[in-house]
């Protein structure tokens, strides 16, 4: 099986179950370039929330739980005897 012959047709095959499955192939020029814009710029919004948002809250769980895990009185005052 040559690779290089069947992906390009393979992603055109996909491209076009993605217009059946939105009808998009129903819409004017102009109405696909504003439908895939917005699509385009909610993908991009969700893979920025998942890259900055989710990486900030995993990290500070992680901590958290490191925290409980580990050395608790790490922050605590130091006792004086």
């Amino acid at each position: 099986m040559d690779v290089q012959r069947s992906t390009p047709s393979y992603l055109y095959w996909l491209f076009c179950q993605f217009e059946l499955i939105t009808c998009s192939y129903l819409m004017e020029p102009w109405e696909k370039v504003l439908f895939y814009s917005f699509n385009l710029a909610m993908a991009a919004l969700l893979l920025y929330t998942a890259y900055v948002c989710l990486a900030f809250h995993l990290s500070s769980a992680l901590q958290l739980l490191g925290s409980f895990l580990g050395n608790p009185r790490e922050n605590a005052l130091p006792v004086v005897k």
